[in-house]
């Protein structure tokens, strides 16, 4: 029996062809720059399992399987990035578009930086412990990453999925793959950006923010010619004034 998830917010899709392949997902996120992995209600991007399934509404089905493990198969590859990015839904973004977008939220940074983003204000406590978890250890599964930031109790895994979803937000830490920690579900793998993707990483440092967020904004209106500048703010957490600036191209 299929699983209702949700419904598909109504959009430009790239191509009436159906994505069949884990190579042919990377061509359809390089193409769309950034997609969500199931569609958001009321967020306009392009999803994955629109483009390989051709429905209206996502459900848990063998569509959703194969997309479900297309999500570690495809950073493993270093094909696209996956993480919880827009609206706290999983994301895939191309590449390129990883290094612009972390060029915008000036996020291009060492392992060791963490104490510095928490002095700024950037991150909560909780988050700048793991991201330390994480430049010590290297990727870790999401129980081990909670007992080494004490975060094991119930309260604790609320403000262990905050954090990481702070992390995932500014593209410090990205999803990579996942691992068997129990009998249920597999858990989800983490690891630095600065440490998963470098090339972007160094590539990000020499774009500036604004260049970023002109190339970011042309791509979205390759998908959506029409798209305001509010719906762009909105999407991406740009001031109406830095999106009306991109948008003016």
């Amino acid at each position: 029996m299929e699983k209702k998830i949700a419904s598909r917010t109504p959009g430009f899709e790239i191509s009436s062809k159906r994505v069949a392949t884990v190579a042919e997902a990377g061509q359809f996120i390089d193409r769309a720059g950034f997609c969500v992995l199931f569609p958001v209600k009321n967020v306009a991007l392009p999803s994955l399992y629109y483009a390989v399934s051709h429905r209206q509404e996502a459900r848990w089905n063998k569509h959703a399987q194969t997309i479900w493990n297309w999500k570690d198969e495809l950073p493993r590859k270093q094909r696209a990035f996956y993480a919880k990015y827009f609206r706290g839904r999983g994301t895939f973004l191309s590449l390129r578009s990883l290094g612009l977008l972390l060029a915008v939220h000036e996020t291009a940074v060492t392992a060791d930086e963490a104490e510095d983003f928490y002095a700024a204000g950037r991150i909560s406590r909780e988050a700048c412990e793991l991201w330390q978890a994480l430049a010590r250890h290297g990727p870790m599964a999401t129980l081990e990453l909670r007992h080494a930031c004490k975060l094991e109790t119930q309260a604790g895994n609320k403000r262990f999925k905050k954090a990481m979803l702070e992390l995932q937000g500014q593209l410090i830490v990205t999803h990579s793959g996942a691992e068997q920690e129990t009998e249920a579900w597999a858990s989800n793998r983490f690891d630095l950006v600065s440490r998963a993707f470098p090339k972007e990483c160094r590539a990000a440092a020499a774009i500036s923010a604004e260049h970023a967020r002109r190339a970011i904004a042309l791509q979205y209106q390759s998908l959506y010619p029409s798209a305001q500048a509010s719906v762009v703010a909105r999407l991406f957490g740009w001031t109406k004034a830095q999106a009306v600036s991109a948008l003016a191209l």
